[in-house]
């Protein structure tokens, strides 16, 4: 039988009818009827209800025996057994699944339809979408059954002790999947960019946006074909255009290299040819290696081909600089 603390959360016609289900067919009987009738009465009296000394209750626990005497059975054995029988699909929408229950339940059981109890159906009900919901997260492999219940709004605090998950990893998969829901906004965004054109434009625009292949074929609708030939496209459009960047590169480093090393011989102004051998001598006169030299030059922005002469022909120098003078 019921204790005091389940009597309290449930009203009076569900608690007489779950005392009722746990009855036997002798109990139903008509010559034991009025003795379960009262025993029945005593108890919920036991259990803060006041049903023996109350006229409407007794009344409304009489009918309730009465009905379950002429229908054979319990109003439960119905009620539980379509309660058994609903799937996640059957309750999706708690209110639409109770009014279907109560049609069919309530051609044998007309109580049943009455409007105050439609609250306490409705309750049953979404009880048992959560249960559903939390048997199907169960079975989901990693986070997907966490993800399945936030996703159905069921509270945190039913999350994590039902999942036995602490609050740290039900926060973790709540960023991530706000994370993901921006995402997808970014890629509507970017999809109306590019509304009416072909799938291989689409599925390019979004690529060079960094989108993610399966967002690519989840969100524009574009086939895996496709995909693979604009990669294919892409492909080669990036190696010619690394070729195009490696070449100019090259380009600017000779070209820089061109400008380092300085006018050719023939084109150094006299002063400034005096200038350059004055300090290739006293470079010189600092250091005899050949590699310290030219780094000192290349720092006095002394043009490579007088170097050159410096460490191979030293005394073309003097030439050079008597040419100079005039």
């Amino acid at each position: 039988m019921t204790t005091s603390d389940s009597a309290e959360k449930k009203p009076l016609w569900l608690l007489i009818e779950e005392n009722i289900l746990e009855l036997d067919s002798q109990d139903l009987s008509a010559e034991n009827l009025e003795a379960s009738i009262q025993r029945i009465a005593g108890e919920l009296d036991n259990a803060g209800y006041n049903v023996s000394r109350h006229g409407g209750n007794m009344l409304q626990l009489r009918w309730a025996m009465n009905e379950t005497h002429k229908v054979g059975r319990p109003l439960m054995q119905d009620f539980n057994t379509a309660i058994a029988a609903l799937t996640l699909a059957d309750v999706a929408d708690p209110y639409s699944a109770t009014n279907k229950l109560i049609g069919a339940i309530g051609e044998t059981w007309p109580e049943l339809k009455k409007s105050e109890r439609r609250a306490d159906v409705i309750g049953i009900v979404e009880k048992t979408k959560l249960d559903l919901l939390i048997a199907k997260a169960k079975d989901r492999p990693d986070d997907e059954g966490i993800r399945l219940l936030i996703e159905e709004q069921v509270a945190p605090e039913l999350i994590t002790s039902a999942l036995d998950i602490p609050a740290e990893k039900l926060e973790q998969v709540r960023t991530e999947m706000e994370k993901e829901r921006a995402e997808r906004t970014r890629v509507t965004t970017l999809l109306e960019a590019v509304e009416g054109k072909s799938n291989e434009e689409k599925a390019k625009h979004l690529f060079n946006n960094d989108v993610s292949e399966e967002l690519i074929i989840e969100m524009a609708k574009v086939d895996q074909d496709a995909i693979n030939s604009v990669k294919q496209a892409m492909e080669a459009e990036l190696k010619e255009k690394q070729k195009l960047e490696e070449e100019a590169a090259a380009r600017k480093a000779a070209q820089k290299k061109e400008e380092a090393a300085g006018p050719p011989l023939e084109e150094i102004p006299p002063d400034e040819m005096l200038e350059h051998i004055e300090a290739i001598r006293e470079i010189m006169e600092f250091s005899d290696q050949e590699k310290e030299i030219r780094v000192m030059c290349e720092q006095s922005s002394i043009p490579t081909c007088l170097v050159d002469i410096a460490v191979s022909e030293p005394d073309r120098l003097d030439e050079l600089e008597k040419e100079a003078e005039g």
